[in-house]
């Protein structure tokens, strides 16, 4: 059952051990069930979105991705103020594009790298293929400017190579992790649903372990609501989707999180499935400048 208010017990409890109760409280007052004008417009100019989302529709313990969704402006588009539809295009080889049809319960970020700005949209999914359907939202609002890297988005090349599927990370990989200053995880919580969110810093933020088979980075301050970390508190399942901005090539893994408080709020990620498709994306970007927020 999802919430009443704007969060669930996940994220109430974290808030509470990072002492944000107060601020969170007054900043969830922006969240919403609908989608206004302004929020309409920017969807419409979008030509990249991340959704996450469980295999199992989020019974049992199936596992949660995060996929790159992509296409021509207008590839998603709010019908009314209640109503998304997605007429995306998707990699072969992801995951999602595996599906007969979408998942139920679905997040959505939709970014622009170049003006720094994003939108989240969580709720219910519907539809008959995994690249078209529509989403009924439960919370719409926006995230800070924080930690993204401003890109400037070219068109590249559009064939994908085959993907590559493993159960910990090659040398390569961890090297693209290693030397990476964005990527977006995607979780999930009985209550809330689906999320998908940015994580960004200066190359080298995200630690590999020698063996390949986990990674961490540090949970840097943001707008106080923590939803992906409140997610993870109730429901350690997560995907991480890692895009390399040259050759347009992605990382998908899926695997378990936990918390860490001490020395520093940090996250541990333990791969439990690893996908990389090479130029799966028709899409690069051009570095521009690194945040300003960047510690």
């Amino acid at each position: 059952m999802r919430p009443v208010g704007p969060y669930h017990d996940g994220e109430l409890a974290v808030q509470e051990r990072a002492g944000v109760s107060e601020m969170a409280r007054r900043i969830g007052r922006s969240i919403r069930a609908e989608i206004p004008p302004v929020a309409a417009a920017f969807l419409a100019e979008q030509r990249l979105a991340v959704m996450g989302w469980v295999e199992d529709d989020g019974q049992e313990r199936g596992r949660v991705w995060a996929s790159a969704l992509f296409g021509e402006p207008g590839f998603i588009s709010a019908d009314g103020s209640d109503r998304v539809g997605i007429r995306a295009a998707l990699a072969p080889g992801d995951p999602l594009a595996e599906r007969a049809r979408p998942p139920a319960d679905v997040g959505l970020l939709a970014i622009d790298f170049a003006t720094r700005r994003r939108l989240r949209i969580n709720g219910v999914a519907s539809g008959e293929r995994p690249e078209a359907f529509d989403v009924r939202p439960d919370q719409v609002y926006s995230n800070c400017p924080k930690y993204i890297q401003a890109r400037e988005l070219r068109r590249g090349a559009a064939a994908a190579g085959p993907a590559a599927r493993s159960s910990s990370l090659t040398s390569a990989q961890a090297a693209l992790l290693a030397r990476t200053d964005t990527f977006f995880i995607a979780t999930h919580h009985p209550e809330g649903g689906a999320d998908a969110s940015h994580r960004g810093g200066s190359p080298g933020f995200v630690r590999v372990a020698e063996d390949g088979g986990s990674l961490s980075w540090p949970d840097y301050p943001g707008n106080a609501m923590f939803q992906t970390l409140g997610n993870i508190a109730g429901d350690d399942r997560a995907g991480l989707l890692v895009i390399d901005f040259d050759s347009g090539s992605t990382l998908q893994l899926s695997g378990s999180a936990r918390i860490v408080w001490q020395p520093e709020r940090r996250v541990e990620f333990r791969v439990g499935r690893a996908i990389e498709i090479p130029s799966a994306l028709p899409l690069r970007w051009r570095f521009v400048a690194a945040s300003p927020f960047n510690p």
